[in-house]
């Protein structure tokens, strides 16, 4: 058993709110894991911070005419406010803005740097010849290679999703001046992960392939079987941790390394105002370290954070990494770009004071093992047919019996019959069962264990039936209502880290001493509250939720993503003026698609077939999440086709099939439909 727990949960980028989708992936989870080890007695530093560093907070500021520091401590704000009003109960909330991170990051930075971990490589990379400057990958957008969307990122597609180098880009161009780039040479450091994958393999795929997660254990398989590459922990740009090494003058800490440090410095902070060491956090044996994080973060917190931690020969390396998989809206995936979101700040304005009701509902709801999703229709049946109709029904049953036949004084039991004595054996052996799934991260079997408490206690009232007996036999009703009132108080105990503000009022309502009362308390079968002990005053635990509601939040949420649409797509600003001549050098063709098939091994690609004339030619197209092959045969499209080939995975692509985008965010070909145009037909 370990001595300490050092929990930490991934740090939030600053340059926006947070959504539903961040709740339920990592923050939830890491609470819940949290408050049940402090409820055991154990040593906890629940860990985090605001992610302040790297591109997407240059160019947040850039957009909105402010400085990178304003809109850090703008979102910095906005993000702990929310966190305290969901009660997410960290130990330490840090920024990675502040001197004691630069510090921290700098000063691991040497220690592999002195041990000669790092690589130093030139290489050429994208330049403004305009605004001189090194221009990092959101700094470039163009064409996809993959799916021909226009405004492609350097380092992603938005549209097919693909990760991409900003070199491979079509058409780059600046987003600082809207110049074409050029290839500048530049040297930076390199973590070289390849030199790490034997202790990658031997730490996560030997020693953990039985307790990790499927999910984090296949995708960390999968990189090391594809060969794992040096990774740069340099970039030049203005905003970030200055490099502390001769040479590295304009040259920052990537956000991607000096991100996780930011979970030690946090606890170094977090340590110094309470006075103590905080070392044995991070460098015992004694410690077990848990991160919790999205499907997203698992490469950086199952193989570079850790191949980091190792190099360092001072650290200790997680225990485990529980990520989990993303939560989608409404059948759709959130996207704070499109506005495809539920914001917490929003949803206290709609919803306050029940943040239970949401922090619930993402827990039975998480997305553990798969991608889930959100609804409101599910959000309102769980409010009203779980929380009101079972935990709050039976709460308010057991309080307003007492108060109505004792006054709100505890009865004292009498003989205790079997089937008393088997919902108390019941409700004993529940600690056991929550924590042992707390403990192996299963949080959703955790909230319908508890859930199934209060079923069991509203099951056990009904076929009891105390409001028929009170006349006939008031001693046996005693019994009765003693036994609900003890399954109350074990309710208020069990459910403190899922339901922090629920436990919160129902103590207060059962006038209960929280520090009197524990889960060994009912493990051990004890009795939880004594004969003639006086209950607080009665009240709703939870409200109901119509319907007028639920479709005032789905318009809401339509109309959002209508205005983001508006604003964003429909009236996007038009490309520099031109004249016919340039649109001439375009060879536009009508072509037949002859054959299609997936590209193996990846998810977007599909390679096609067409028949241009008396021709045909291979085209690489990202639209294998759109189309099935089948369909595809047969279909007349348009084709750019005097591009020049493009390799992709090992296929030369000879044109570019020209797509649109609907409203829902799905391809579609753009002409011609008459059947009876012929193959290699001009378009004019």
């Amino acid at each position: 058993m370990p001595k300490r727990y050092t929990v930490t949960a991934a740090l939030p980028y600053t340059n926006g709110p947070i959504h539903i989708g961040h709740l339920a992936g990592v923050y939830i989870p890491a609470d819940i894991y949290s408050r049940y080890l402090r409820r055991q007695g154990k040593d906890v530093a629940f860990i985090c911070g605001s992610d302040e560093h790297g591109v997407a907070i240059a160019l947040k500021a850039k957009k909105e005419g402010k400085t990178p520091q304003q809109i850090i401590d703008q979102y910095d704000q906005v993000i702990r406010e929310s966190f305290e009003s969901f009660g997410i109960a960290f130990d330490h909330y840090s920024r990675t803005s502040r001197k004691i991170h630069h510090e921290t990051a700098q000063e691991f930075f040497k220690i592999l740097y002195d041990k000669g971990v790092f690589e130093e490589k030139i290489s050429e990379q994208l330049f403004d010849p305009e605004v001189e400057q090194f221009l990092a990958d959101r700094f470039v957008t163009g064409i996809c290679p993959v799916c021909q969307y226009s405004s492609a990122y350097g380092d992603q597609c938005e549209s097919c999703g693909s990760s991409l180098s900003a070199t491979e880009l079509i058409q780059p161009k600046s987003t600082l001046s809207g110049a074409e780039p050029i290839l500048k040479k530049t040297k930076h450091w390199y973590l070289p992960l390849n030199q790490f994958e034997g202790f990658i393999k031997e730490w996560i795929l030997e020693e953990h392939q039985n307790d990790w997660k499927p999910n984090v254990y296949g995708q960390v398989k999968s990189w090391v079987t594809n060969g794992l590459q040096p990774r740069a922990v340099t970039r030049d740009l203005d905003w970030g941790i200055s490099v502390p090494v001769a040479g590295a003058e304009g040259k920052v800490l990537y956000v991607w390394f000096d991100a996780p440090i930011g979970y030690i410095s946090s606890t170094k902070e977090w340590a110094k105002k309470k006075g103590l060491d905080w070392k044995p956090y991070w460098c015992d044996q004694d410690t077990q370290l848990v991160h919790f994080i999205g499907k997203d973060n698992i490469v950086f917190h199952c193989i570079i954070f850790p191949v980091m931690l190792k190099a360092s020969e001072q650290y200790i390396l997680p225990e485990n990494v529980p990520a989990n998989e993303f939560l989608n809206l409404e059948g759709q995936k959130i996207s704070t770009s499109k506005n495809w979101a539920v914001w917490l700040h929003h949803y206290l304005k709609d919803f306050p004071d029940q943040q239970d009701v949401l922090r619930y509902v993402l827990t039975a709801n998480g997305p553990e093992t798969k991608d889930n999703d959100f609804t409101w229709e599910e959000f309102q049946a769980r409010n009203n047919n779980e929380l009101v109709a079972i935990f709050g029904n039976f709460i308010n049953r057991v309080m307003v019996l007492s108060h109505k036949y004792y006054d709100g004084f505890v009865p004292k039991s009498g003989e205790l019959l079997k089937e008393d004595l088997d919902v108390l054996e019941r409700m004993a052996e529940l600690p056991k069962k929550i924590g042992y799934s707390i403990e192996n991260y299963r949080f959703r079997e955790a909230s319908q264990t508890l859930i199934g408490l209060a079923r069991l206690g509203n099951k056990y009232l009904a076929d009891a039936e105390p409001w028929k007996l009170i006349k006939k036999n008031p001693e046996r009703v005693k019994t009765i209502m003693n036994t609900a009132l003890q399954i109350s108080s074990g309710l208020s105990i069990l459910s403190e880290p899922i339901l922090p503000f629920t436990a919160e009022k129902l103590k207060r309502m059962m006038n209960l001493d929280p520090e009197t009362l524990s889960w060994d308390t009912i493990g051990a079968k004890k009795v939880l509250l004594e004969p003639q002990h006086l209950l607080g005053k009665t009240s709703l635990l939870f409200q109901q939720i119509d319907d007028s509601q639920m479709d005032a939040q789905r318009e809401k949420l339509k109309k959002s993503a209508l205005d983001n649409n508006f604003e964003k797509k429909d009236f996007s600003p038009l490309k520099p003026k031109t004249s016919h001549t340039n649109f001439d050098a375009l060879d536009l063709r009508v072509a037949e698609i002859i054959s299609a098939k997936k590209v193996k091994k990846t998810k977007k690609l599909m390679e096609l077939t067409v028949r241009l004339g008396e021709e045909e030619r291979t085209v690489v197209s990202g639209i294998a999440k759109d189309f099935e092959a089948e369909e595809l045969i047969g279909k007349k499209v348009t084709l750019l086709a005097n591009l020049k080939p493009r390799t992709l995975k090992g296929i030369d692509s000879q044109g570019m099939i020209l797509l649109g985008e609907n409203s829902n965010g799905n391809f579609v070909f753009v002409g011609p439909e008459d059947k009876t145009t012929v193959s290699g037909t001009s378009i004019k």
